[in-house]
């Protein structure tokens, strides 16, 4: 069973809000001088950011019962400000209430991320 995708363009001011919200003050999440001198052009989004959506993902289709168990991810490829995010998500079990999740973070044609899930429901 598939659940509903979600699609999410992660702007800057979304990116220092979630750093306020987690303290983490990284430089590569905002700093554009630091950002020069590692080659990049664009900040880099919070990995766990990413974790964060996946979870909204799950815990929006699957209602207020549910309760994530345990989320693992990894990352795949980075993630730069002004990008939309295209997260998709499988149930591939369900056994004594306990849903089995895979996820997928996609940034066009790119792999930002892959996780598995663990909800219980109901």
């Amino acid at each position: 069973m598939t659940i509903a995708v979600l699609e999410r363009t992660i702007t800057l001011t979304d990116m220092i809000a979630y750093a306020g919200a987690t303290w983490d003050w990284h430089r590569l999440h905002y700093d554009p001088a630091f950002l020069a001198t590692k080659g990049l052009e664009r900040p880099v989004v919070d990995g766990q950011m990413l974790g964060a959506l996946m979870a909204e993902q799950l815990l929006d289709a699957l209602g207020p019962s549910a309760f994530i168990t345990h989320l693992e991810l990894k990352y795949r490829s980075m993630m730069f400000a002004e990008e939309t995010v295209r997260i998709e998500a499988t149930i591939t079990s369900d056994a004594d209430g306990i849903l089995s999740c895979t996820q997928r973070a996609q940034v066009s044609d790119r792999v930002v991320a892959e996780g598995t899930a663990q909800v219980r429901h109901g």
